[in-house]
């Protein structure tokens, strides 16, 4: 049996796990020299690499010295939850990643929960300690009272510590230590990270932690071997987590090494490899000998708290951008997406309509811009929170928020997230101008709040949130205060009007810009809604008129985001989404209709 470690890097967003994977693949001299595999090699879809964050865990191996290390990249976004707990499963070790500056922060506190209740022992890495305002011994401070508060042993508590600024690529055991490598971090993984229990003598045991699809093989399954050795073509038997039990063989084993997936014949206790040959196979199912059928405990996945209505573009513009514009092109990719993406729910919602819930609107909406690059058109509702029935009892979702803004908008903030039901918790001043806020606070009372929490904080406000538990229902929470400017007229918006709407509120369009009855094409400054009229152009006469002829000056529009239109819309709006544009349009688009589903 060959020396192994399996290990999981875990930490908020934003702290540098990617970046740690990287310096750990290139310096293990996994990579040849003369390659050059750019930033964030782990980071591989357009949308990662777009927005510098990570959506799916990916693992990779790295060879130093003669032991062969399995690393798992997580994602550091609460939305992603779920791929965090599971991949903690599978490893004998994780390296906990805190940046030196930030310190411990809301996912932080989440990942070290999962790790703590598995009994894992975690490797302290305080990461950009060459950040100006670091401070490496408080942050080891809050690292420790925050595994006191969570019921960590004793052995837990004694966790070792390497300092590291992984993007310039040096680690070491104490401060003063000179700046050259990573091999402290690589001894400090031999030494503390126990080998995999279990043996290539009994009887086979592998679970599945994450999914991937191929077109020739079909589904593919990511999994740990516990116990026994598993060899390619062997006769095996697949255990679900309900209980019902397949037989098949394994057309396909795949080893990880670097970057590249290897072919390979056979794979001992402790490995992480993947495995092909069965159509049913999901995450958490167990391949066992069968002469021998154990499974291993299923896992437990977390629930969604938030869902959002995807439904067939019908207004006047569909099918004019997209290729993909029928129900039942929706609905195919939709059950493709739940085949590898378990932390999501899809259900028919009636006629072209389907309900998608997820963890938080990060992950609903990052589906939907993956639609939406694939040539589909559809539109999207506002996101509603999952309510459940507890004991006779209507719950809601509740989340942690931690907010760390400049201290002259901390009045702001409060008193805006006061009307949101949100309870203060903690308020600490951080040094260099800015206070830390933390609340519990109802999930439905953060729809919305982002983009009115930038312009509070004039754009240097940052939040991060966290799921917590169902609690009752609370009482209603404010909405949006401003109304909506409704377009009035099919055709293409001309400057000359919008020069004169710009008074009545921000604006989403821009000249020639196409526009239907019942779009909206800005925000009113007014709670009400307002139609007007974005095509007319000025009436033409044979006189010059001093004064009248004066250059245009329009304020840029406001650009409409995915996100930042689905936070925006209320119940009686939807956000059409295409491949080359995003609109905020009204349920019902003639203003008769609508006057009277108001009324109702």
């Amino acid at each position: 049996m060959e020396d192994i470690r399996n290990i999981a890097v875990i930490a908020h967003v934003d702290h540098g796990k990617t970046t740690m994977v990287d310096q750990l693949l290139k310096q293990s001299g996994t990579f040849d020299e003369h390659k050059n595999f750019g930033e964030r090699v782990m980071d591989n879809n357009d949308i990662e690499k777009e927005r510098g964050i990570t959506i799916l865990s990916k693992n990779t191996a790295i060879r130093y010295k003669n032991t062969k290390i399995n690393i798992i990249d997580t994602p550091g976004h609460a939305d992603f939850g779920g791929e965090v707990e599971r991949v903690l499963r599978m490893v004998d070790g994780v390296l906990l990643l805190v940046d030196a500056q930030e310190g411990v922060m809301p996912q932080t506190k989440f990942v070290v929960k999962k790790a703590l209740s598995l009994g894992l022992k975690p490797i302290v890495v305080i990461n950009k300690i060459d950040k100006p305002a670091a401070d490496s011994e408080r942050v080891i401070d809050e690292i420790f009272d925050l595994f006191v508060a969570l019921d960590a042993n004793d052995e837990q508590l004694d966790f070792p510590v390497v300092y590291a600024a992984a993007r310039d690529g040096y680690a070491k055991l104490t401060l003063d230590d000179e700046n050259k490598d990573m091999v402290p971090l690589f001894e400090t993984i031999l030494n503390n990270v126990p080998k995999p229990q279990g043996s290539d003598e009994n009887p086979l045991q592998l679970q599945v932690f994450t999914l991937d699809y191929d077109n020739y093989v079909g589904k593919i399954g990511i999994a740990r071997i516990f116990n026994g050795k598993v060899k390619k073509g062997e006769n095996v038997m697949l255990i679900k987590a309900d209980g019902t039990k397949t037989t098949g063989r394994i057309s396909k084993l795949i080893g990880f090494l670097g970057l590249d997936k290897l072919d390979i014949d056979e794979a001992g206790s402790g490995d992480i490899v993947a495995i092909a040959g069965f159509d049913a196979l999901d995450v958490g199912d167990s391949i066992v000998d069968p002469a021998h059928p154990v499974p291993l405990e299923a896992l437990h996945i977390e629930e969604p708290t938030l869902s959002v209505i995807f439904s067939v573009n019908d207004g006047p513009l569909a099918g004019t951008e997209g290729k993909s514009v029928t129900s039942n092109k929706i609905e195919e990719r939709l059950k493709n997406e739940m085949k590898t993406n378990i932390a999501m729910r899809y259900e028919s919602a009636g006629e072209s309509k389907f309900r998608v819930s997820g963890r938080g609107e990060l992950q609903i909406t990052i589906l939907a811009e993956n639609m939406r690059r694939e040539g589909f058109e559809l539109c999207l509702g506002r996101p509603e929170v999952i309510i459940k029935e507890i004991n006779g009892v209507k719950c809601e979702p509740y989340e942690h928020l931690v907010i760390d803004v400049p201290d002259d908008s901390t009045g702001t903030v409060i008193e805006k997230l006061g009307k949101k039901r949100a309870e203060m918790k903690v308020m600490n001043p951080t040094g260099d101008g800015q206070t830390r806020l933390e609340f519990e606070i109802p999930a439905r009372g953060l729809i919305g709040f982002r983009s009115q929490f930038l312009t509070d904080t004039k754009g240097e406000g940052i939040m991060n949130h966290s799921f917590l538990e169902f609690r009752p229902m609370s009482g209603s929470v404010e909405r949006r205060m401003n109304g909506a400017l409704v377009s009035m007229e099919n055709g293409v918006a001309l400057a000359y009007s919008l020069f004169n709407l710009q008074d009545r509120g921000v604006l989403f369009v821009k000249p020639q810009d196409k526009v239907y009855v019942g779009m909206i094409i800005g925000e009113h400054s007014r709670p009400n809604d307002l139609d007007v009229n974005p095509i007319k152009g000025k009436n033409l006469t044979n006189v010059r008129a001093s004064g009248s002829d004066d250059a245009i000056k329009l304020v840029p529009p406001r650009a409409l985001t995915l996100e930042r239109a689905l936070e925006w819309i209320e119940e009686d709006e939807l956000v059409e989404i295409t491949p080359k544009n995003i609109r905020v349009r009204k349920k019902y688009l003639d203003p008769t209709t609508r006057k009277r589903m108001t009324k109702k």
